[in-house]
């Protein structure tokens, strides 16, 4: 009949649009991640693709989607940048157990301050399953301005080059917190001060608190860029992910030094000396509780 074919002909547009492919996973993901929570007991699932998802969405969008019928050269370029940054991040979680089935410690603390059972279930279900994948299909939204213009190495060249310096300080910040964990199941040498605080105040650490934050969230800022060069203009809609990966880090760095500063009695001065996020000379002189 007329009507099937219509639909059938509808449900094919819509097919071809960009990014219903990847929205589709998005959904399906988010899905599976929100079922796996509840069988499991734990809301660590979207932390457990937190790596991973970023470098489906982009390879999904270079390489299947309909609107792109071949890769760009800038795509490409991209997607490679991404997998490495993935491919980093998703070995880093997992040497500290994260896929060994560790919740995050600030789930618990949460679920303690939304004692409503059903506040908790609309914030699992709207946050932790729903917003979270989405906004790691939004980081890469900027990839679709990228492919508007052929690739220019001039501009290309030096991002590349920035994202790959950005994966390096985030690797380097992520090395000392291992290395300084690694030396605190042992107990520490004598005088290892950062080991009897009980945080790491050495490093890249002596001169921004998270460094490894400060990298991924540039990181992303980087990878906008590549749209602005593609399109030729420095604002456009694909900003909105940018910007709430940005406001999710503003909002959690807050929380998790809170957590820290009711387990370590010097992290209070260790706030006050060093910067938060952007990495700046410490204040001086040195507080006496961290020497």
């Amino acid at each position: 009949p007329r009507s099937e074919g219509a639909n059938r002909g509808g449900m094919d547009a819509l097919s071809e649009q960009p990014l219903f492919g990847a929205a589709a996973i998005c959904v399906a993901i988010a899905a599976l991640c929100h079922v796996k929570s509840l069988v499991e007991g734990s809301c660590s699932q979207v932390d457990q693709i937190w790596s991973v998802s970023p470098v489906l969405f982009l390879l999904y969008i270079t390489f299947f989607d309909p609107s792109f019928p071949s890769p760009h050269p800038r795509l490409l370029l991209l997607s490679a940048l991404v997998t490495v940054w993935g491919c980093r991040l998703t070995y880093n979680f997992a040497r500290k157990g994260g896929y060994a089935g560790e919740e995050d410690y600030r789930w618990p603390v949460l679920r303690r301050i939304i004692t409503n059972p059903w506040a908790w279930r609309l914030f699992h279900i709207g946050f932790i399953s729903l917003y979270q994948n989405v906004l790691l299909l939004l980081i890469i939204l900027p990839a679709l301005q990228a492919s508007k213009s052929p690739i220019d190495w001039s501009k290309d060249g030096p991002l590349a080059v920035c994202f790959c310096l950005l994966v390096l300080g985030e690797t380097v910040a992520d090395q000392q917190q291992w290395d300084f964990h690694q030396r605190k199941k042992k107990g520490g040498k004598p005088g290892d001060g950062d080991v009897k605080r009980g945080f790491l105040t050495g490093g890249l650490w002596r001169y921004s608190r998270h460094p490894n934050f400060f990298c991924e969230q540039l990181l992303w800022w980087n990878f906008y860029a590549f749209g602005c060069v593609g399109s030729g203009e420095w604002m456009h809609w694909t900003v909105v992910g940018t910007v709430l990966y940005t406001l999710l880090f503003q909002g959690s760095t807050p929380f998790t030094e809170y957590l820290s500063a009711q387990k370590y009695p010097a992290y209070a001065a260790y706030q006050r000396a060093t910067s938060m996020l952007i990495p700046m000379p410490p204040k001086s002189p040195w507080p006496k509780e961290l020497a």
